[in-house]
């Protein structure tokens, strides 16, 4: 049991290892154009299944309220968060309307559409960014595996490839993590943030 447990983590390293030597252009891109659209006024609308769904009400709580430093809270909303909304639009249409619907009511150009799946085929994700580009807000993919569709729509798109879930959320999770403190040293720029 100890082997798997030092193996486990191992590997988590090592994958996010090369998540980030593999990406490190592309977060900062990403990291860009968040913080752009923060400076503009726009908000952050994150959303995903299952894991992917608890990390999107993660982080957007962690843009809400505040990561490491005090500072203004910053606009984003968890499209997974809501219960009613979901389970409505599932009902009485489909479950892979559920964020396109949201980002419907709720987008607006300039905003970040971000969609978080480790498969990179989650159907839901797919319509809603697909809706987000058609609206004018611009599309942040976050995927696993070889990114399967999602991958291709969003304008902006990192892919943690790998075959397995766990290890595939563990880096999505510190991904948003980095993001988060990045967007908030780019915006409220202090010398105990580094």
């Amino acid at each position: 049991m100890e082997d798997l447990i030092v193996k486990i983590f191992k590997d988590s390293s090592r994958l996010k290892e090369s998540f980030v030597n593999d990406n490190l252009s592309g977060i900062v891109r990403v990291v860009e154009m968040m913080t752009a659209a923060l400076k503009a006024g726009n908000k952050i609308m994150i959303f995903g299944n299952g894991g992917s769904a608890a990390d999107a009400q993660h982080l957007a709580a962690e843009f809400v309220n505040r990561f490491l430093i005090e500072r203004p809270p910053l606009p984003a909303i968890s499209l997974s968060a809501d219960t009613s909304i979901i389970t409505s639009i599932g009902n009485d249409y489909d479950f892979s309307e559920i964020f396109s619907k949201q980002i419907r009511a709720l987008g607006q150009p300039g905003d970040v559409a971000w969609g978080i799946s480790t498969s990179g085929r989650s159907r839901n994700v797919y319509k809603a960014l697909e809706q987000a580009r058609k609206m004018g807000l611009t599309t942040f993919a976050l995927t696993g595996r070889d990114g399967g569709d999602i991958a291709g729509i969003a304008d902006y798109s990192l892919n943690v490839a790998s075959e397995s879930t766990p290890r595939i959320q563990e880096v999505h999770i510190t991904l948003g993590h980095v993001l988060c403190q990045m967007v908030d040293l780019k915006l409220f720029q202090r010398p105990d943030m580094k």
